[in-house]
């Protein structure tokens, strides 16, 4: 992500509030793109459709819905998130940039071919009574989803950022407003409004990556290669987005939380509207994250790299690795500063937001916890973060797989439990993880010596 941190250092060489602003504000942005705006943004078709001519169902309907298409192609996509940037990152080091697209081609035609075994069975068995351009709507849908969060992980090699903010706005600005002309059609319409928003997103993203990597072919497969994937990352990615829904799933189907939506499609009310209304909390967190993240730690850990590599002092290369731990700790501490003060707030104002926005204040206990179970999962985000750069992925398919693991074992126990323990078995679960994953680096930074060396022996 090294092209975002130098256009990051730009606008904060400008040493005002303004470039401070300017900085954060385009990280905000950048970093909560394809996670937080989605969210807003059918959020919003579905507020402004109340008030039109649709109905109160169909709106329901739209949202779940869409829920379900996020929450499964973004797991879905997870195989090929992680991997295919690390793929990506080895073949720019190697001076190698004509082969990224036609390889890219060859991630989009792979992960269509999957969606569409995936899709269109669940089109076929699981919307009984629904009408075909539904179960049309459903598949194009989930095919240009599972597409669009691969071709995303482009966001952090490209220097456009102007463009592709100014792309994500037209995207969901035109979900939004083809969402509310067809309207009129219904269920149908409002799919049909946001599958021409997300393909708009697509297709300018992959235009944009096609004037930046001109390729040397059509269709390659270089990435699946044995010698240069890691399987690891492959479950990395695929085992932190099921992490992530993993909650959700059990009080979607969980007889005692939910109830029938669509077709076999389920919802939960007591739990899916504060869980979402706290992931938008995160913006300032994740602003500050990847500020700190791609300037100063990228910065303390291309020194160290460097001078292992150029073979200086042994009293140098300790020297640059405990300023990398420092920046470490205090990157991830000024996250947890940042957050922390955003869910004080929230906490203080959140009857007031939930009043002005329509919601009763009956939501305010699970909503508070889950300010407090995303918070977390940000510091775990950071946590990763660093992991990768130290490329612990290992550490890091450990750390996946015990949230996976504890969402799910935390969550049906607080579900048997009661209503008023709702939200803390994901609170716990990133909790638990996030605490793991803290010991884990420390250990990690107390051998990078050591490990670096070694690797460097090989």
């Amino acid at each position: 992500m090294a092209g975002i941190g130098f256009e990051l250092r730009r606008i904060l060489k400008r040493d005002s509030f303004t470039g401070l602003m300017g900085a954060y504000g385009l990280a905000g942005v950048i970093s909560s793109g394809p996670w937080v705006l989605s969210v807003l943004g059918v959020m919003l078709i579905g507020i402004i459709s109340i008030n039109l001519a649709v109905t109160g169902l169909a709106v329901v309907q739209f949202l779940v819905s869409v829920t379900y298409l996020m929450a499964v192609s973004l797991t879905l996509s997870g195989l090929f998130q992680h991997v295919f940037t690390r793929w990506v990152a080895d073949r720019l080091y190697e001076r190698k940039s004509g082969l990224i697209l036609p390889n890219l081609m060859g991630v989009i035609w792979t992960s269509s071919l999957l969606a569409m075994l995936v899709g269109l069975p669940a089109v076929l068995w699981l919307f009984p009574g629904t009408s075909a351009a539904y179960r049309l709507l459903m598949l194009a849908n989930f095919v240009v989803l599972c597409n669009l969060w691969p071709v995303t992980i482009f966001l952090s090699s490209m220097k456009s950022y102007r463009r592709i903010v100014v792309i994500f706005a037209l995207g969901y600005a035109t979900a939004i407003t083809a969402s509310l002309i067809l309207g009129q059609y219904g269920l149908e319409g409002l799919l049909a409004g946001l599958l021409l928003g997300h393909s708009l997103l697509f297709f300018s993203f992959f235009y944009t990556i096609i004037r930046q990597y001109p390729g040397d072919g059509l269709i390659r497969s270089d990435f699946t290669r044995r010698g240069q994937i890691f399987p690891t990352l492959i479950f990395t990615g695929l085992l932190f987005n099921a992490a992530v829904w993993a909650d959700k799933f059990i009080f979607w189907f969980h007889p005692d939380t939910s109830q029938p939506v669509i077709g076999a499609l389920r919802a939960s009310v007591i739990y899916d509207l504060p869980i979402f209304l706290a992931y938008l909390a995160i913006i300032p967190g994740m602003a500050v994250f990847l500020v700190r993240m791609e300037t100063d730690f990228s910065e303390a850990y291309d020194r160290f790299y460097n001078a292992v590599r150029e073979g200086d002092t042994l009293g140098r290369i300790n020297g640059f690795r405990d300023d990398m731990v420092k920046v470490a700790r205090n990157g991830i501490y000024e996250i947890c500063k940042v957050q922390g003060l955003t869910v004080i707030l929230l906490f203080l104002w959140g009857e007031e937001l939930l009043a002005a926005i329509g919601i009763s204040t009956l939501y305010l206990p699970l909503f508070y916890i889950d300010l407090v179970a995303v918070s977390i999962q940000l510091i775990l985000l950071a946590i990763q973060n660093v992991l990768f750069y130290l490329d612990a992925r290992g550490i890091n398919l450990t750390l996946c797989a015990l949230f996976f693991g504890t969402n799910i074992l935390f969550t049906l126990t607080t579900i048997e439990l009661g209503a008023s323990f709702y939200g803390y078995g994901y609170a716990g679960a990133t909790l638990v993880s996030a605490l793991a994953g803290l010991a884990l680096l420390s250990r990690k930074f107390d051998r990078l010596e050591y490990e670096t060396f070694m690797l460097q022996g090989r």
